[in-house]
């Protein structure tokens, strides 16, 4: 499993873990972030504001351990506050003539901690609600919802982990 840093500033098109559900298996696949624009000469795009929207198809989840986000000239790193990893609940589309198998995370609300730092944030699930996002076993907006206050740990990006300074 690939629970690595996510940051928000990635380029098109780099490539990251997904997990979805293929012909009823679940399958972990290599994807490149971002959807083929609507219209020809169009954007791109990284992400998708989920409120006002069904996703009965094509769900995926995007494994991470902490993601990244730039606000005011500093960048900050968002993790779970018990040091659990997560999933970003994440929509995938079939290869086109002109555009590669690819994802999209979905955006919601920002929860309390995100908040000072910007008004949305990617839709953050936690390991038990993975199997009700694939199956569509619980409502969606039960799901794509922000998390309580206090459910993540907020550090600058250029502050080493304690983890990281461990010989």
């Amino acid at each position: 499993m690939n629970a690595s840093i996510f940051d928000s500033e990635a380029s098109i098109g780099q490539r990251r873990v997904a997990i979805r559900r293929n012909a009823g298996d679940v399958e972990m696949v290599e994807l490149p972030w971002g959807l083929q624009p609507h219209s020809r000469g169009g954007r791109p795009f990284t992400v998708i504001r989920a409120e006002g929207r069904s996703f009965p198809s094509h769900r995926c989840l995007v494994p991470a351990s902490e993601f990244r986000h730039r606000s005011r000239g500093k960048h900050y790193g968002f993790s779970l506050a018990d040091g659990d990893w997560f999933y970003f609940a994440g929509v995938w589309r079939p290869a086109t003539d002109d555009w590669p198998e690819s994802y999209a995370i979905l955006t919601i609300a920002a929860n309390a901690d995100v908040e000072p730092f910007h008004d949305r944030q990617m839709a953050v699930l936690r390991r038990e609600q993975r199997m009700a996002w694939l199956d569509r076993t619980c409502r969606e907006d039960e799901l794509l919802r922000p998390l309580p206050p206090g459910t993540f740990k907020v550090r600058l990006w250029d502050e080493p982990r304690q983890a990281e300074l461990a010989f």
